[in-house]
């Protein structure tokens, strides 16, 4: 058995560039920062931030929402694969690029604020990110063996 899941959350480097392929498929590409906080160690040593440059392509529906949405300084989760491919450069020298197939994106909002801010799509009009929901207290725990569902008598 084989897993080629990543998991990132991180900010947009660059505002997507989205192409439509002859037969309709849309394909975006943009960057996404993830970045690694620094730190002092304990004999005084400065750790600077370390900053991961990731490429990551979406397809068809998700391209879509990209190009509507994700801008650059959006935070953005991102689920998807790592694809590795390789070509010829102009002196013949082989290059390897490093991608992320998105599977899944979430729109967590831009950089400095906790939300979206409306963005207007190709046709003049704003869209918005769906209202966060609401933290809910936990449901009661339930011993199975007394069947008693109170939580009185927990000890915090």
């Amino acid at each position: 058995m084989a897993i080629n899941k990543v998991i990132l959350l991180g900010n947009v480097g660059k505002d997507p560039d989205v192409r439509y392929l002859d037969n309709g498929v849309a394909v975006a590409n943009f960057t996404l920062a993830t970045t690694e906080r620094g730190y002092t160690a304990a004999n005084g040593t400065q750790v600077p931030d370390k900053t991961e440059w990731h490429n990551i392509v979406a397809w068809r529906g998700l391209a879509q929402i990209a190009e509507r949405f994700v801008r650059k300084g959006s935070q953005l989760y991102v689920e998807g694969k790592i694809r590795t491919r390789s070509y010829d450069d102009n002196t013949g020298n082989k290059r390897y690029v490093t991608e992320i197939y998105a599977d899944n994106i979430e729109l967590l909002g831009r950089k400095g604020d906790g939300a979206l801010d409306p963005l207007p799509d190709n046709r003049g009009n704003e869209a918005f990110s769906a209202p966060k929901p609401k933290a809910q207290a936990p449901a009661p725990s339930v011993d199975p063996f007394d069947g008693n569902s109170s939580t009185e008598d927990l000890p915090f």
